[in-house]
């Protein structure tokens, strides 16, 4: 039987990608959830510039039948977690619930993340028991794990999902965050380190494709090793000492081969490996480098995380 939460208002923010056939089903079965679990909620849906499918439109029809609805629309396509940025900024109560658009997240699971939270938890993420993913997507997602467990700094990265429960006071952590590239989970450490996870229901996808392919997800991960993490300096500093080290050894073969045997080691092979190395080393290294100043280039123009194009429910202008 699922714990009972406290009656606490709820915001639940998703963000939404061509989605429209999806979500009349999705607010159908989260709207008796929300009105036994909580005393007052929202949803918020944030259409992350969905092309020609008309999910817009559904969107403005779902608030004009429910109050307690909320549309926003991005300007253009930003990300989920941009999206997700934009939606968490604009939630009004004291408990943020993030989920996906497709129903694999099922609704009726959200008192169970909230139950949690209340135990004294800041962020509690609702983790599948067995992941429906391909063979190639579920080590691009292991992968992006990894990498995001040394962002954050937690070993709950491990456990990582899209459908969390937290409270709204971390916002004041990033609030003046206003970069490019976003990941909602990095930002939440930067205001509490108080994880929770929950294992919960992981339903098949409602309609459609997954719109987070293998490539996606490997550029993801790079976007966080670089934009969250000095890893990578650390790692260039290691290939350069490393580098260094193997040349000051073979340095010292050569150098003592000379002196003991009165012979040089030959074979341009050797040689050309040698400073194949070496150049290998210097040209990664500059790379790495180069990546963090053109990150640092992006943040000096003011661009933004993010930036709307209409908003309806909530008597806003449609």
């Amino acid at each position: 039987m699922s714990p009972t939460p406290a009656r606490r208002p709820l915001s639940v923010v998703i963000p939404v990608y061509q989605s429209s056939a999806i979500l009349p089903k999705l607010i159908e079965r989260l709207e008796p959830v929300l009105q036994s679990a909580s005393s007052e909620f929202e949803v918020i849906l944030v259409d992350d510039d969905s092309p020609g499918d008309g999910t817009w439109h559904v969107i403005e029809a779902l608030a004009e039948r429910h109050a307690w609805l909320h549309g926003i629309r991005m300007l253009r396509n930003y990300g989920q977690h941009n999206a997700l940025l934009c939606g968490i900024r604009a939630a009004s109560h004291p408990v943020i619930v993030t989920m996906d658009d497709d129903l694999q997240h099922p609704p009726e699971e959200i008192p169970r993340l909230v139950a949690k939270l209340e135990e004294g938890f800041d962020v509690v993420y609702g983790t599948p028991g067995r992941q429906r993913h391909g063979l190639w997507r579920g080590v691009a997602s292991r992968i992006t794990k990894l990498v995001l467990q040394g962002a954050m700094g937690a070993e709950t990265a491990s456990q990582v999902s899209a459908f969390r429960a937290f409270r709204s006071d971390l916002r004041e952590a990033f609030a003046d965050y206003a970069s490019p590239y976003v990941n909602i989970d990095v930002l939440l450490t930067w205001g509490s380190m108080r994880f929770a996870a929950v294992q919960v229901r992981h339903d098949p996808r409602a309609s459609g494709q997954s719109n987070y392919t293998v490539t996606k997800l490997i550029v993801h991960a790079l976007n966080m090793m670089t934009g969250f993490s000095v890893f990578p300096l650390q790692l260039a500093s290691l290939v350069g000492f490393g580098s260094t080290l193997l040349g000051v050894v073979m340095l010292g073969y050569v150098v003592g081969r000379y002196v003991i045997e009165g012979a040089s080691v030959p074979g341009f092979s050797f040689l050309a490996s040698i400073i194949a190395i070496f150049s290998g080393a210097q040209l990664f290294s500059l790379g790495i480098l180069g990546e963090y100043l053109a990150r640092m280039h992006l943040r000096s123009m003011g661009r933004p995380s993010y930036a709307t194009r209409a908003q309806t429910g909530r008597g806003s202008d449609r």
